[in-house]
């Protein structure tokens, strides 16, 4: 797979630093990459109105009139996918990342031990995207991606799964249909098995996902779930 990756930050000499490491990266997994770097966020929202096929991005938060955050959002609207690690000398700004997904945090001077590792989560969860399951519903069937899926919920003899692009509801049992699904779910609920990614948070009495929809969590699985969480991040 060759993967298309963005740097985004207005210090040039940092750009270039990132780009050396991610080009060492490169070598050493031997993979195939295109780097592109831009000096802010509006340079590389330009592009991106043409181009949506990004696969990481490496963004600074603090820039000039469009912050790093901002742009995330705006990337995050359309694309669910894109792994987004945020390079920042501020650790305020970490509590911002829930709300656009982000894979990680890396504090100036970044340390490329510390950024290969991030880098090998990211292709890692792309290639979990890639897996895909079939949803047959009444006008089509349908190939959905794992990483589209937000949480998969039972009614009667049916389940709907829930996607970041629409809800799909098939004719089967959660039992059967979870096991198309991989270790990035967990089922939270006799009714409900959810994407681990799309967890935003979790209390002893439910769970809410980063679309904002509130599903149940059964009694006594919190911790249960609260470890897988900690064992996906």
């Amino acid at each position: 797979m060759k993967y298309k990756i963005g740097i985004c930050d207005d210090d040039a000499a940092q750009r270039a630093y990132l780009a050396e490491i991610v080009a060492d990266w490169t070598r050493k997994r031997h993979h195939l990459t295109e780097v592109k770097q831009y000096s802010d966020a509006k340079a590389f929202l330009f592009e991106y109105a043409e181009e949506k096929d990004f696969d990481i991005l490496l963004l600074d938060i603090e820039m000039p009139e469009v912050s790093g955050i901002e742009l995330a959002k705006t990337v995050r609207r359309e694309n669910a996918g894109v792994q987004i690690v945020f390079v920042t000398g501020y650790y305020e700004y970490f509590s911002d990342g829930f709300d656009v997904s982000a894979l990680h945090y890396l504090v100036k001077p970044v340390d490329a031990g510390k950024l290969l590792p991030v880098l090998d989560r990211a292709a890692e969860n792309l290639s979990c995207r890639q897996r895909c399951v079939l949803v047959s519903t009444p006008d089509a069937d349908r190939k959905l991606s794992l990483g589209d899926i937000l949480y998969v919920e039972a009614q009667n003899v049916y389940v709907i799964v829930h996607t970041v692009r629409g809800d799909y509801r098939t004719r089967s049992t959660l039992a059967k249909f979870a096991q198309q699904l991989d270790e990035t779910f967990f089922k939270v609920h006799r009714s409900y098995v959810a994407g681990l990614k799309y967890i935003m948070k979790i209390t002893r009495s439910g769970i809410t996902m980063t679309n904002g929809d509130q599903i149940p969590i059964s009694r006594g699985m919190y911790d249960q779930v609260h470890a897988a969480l900690i064992k996906y991040l």
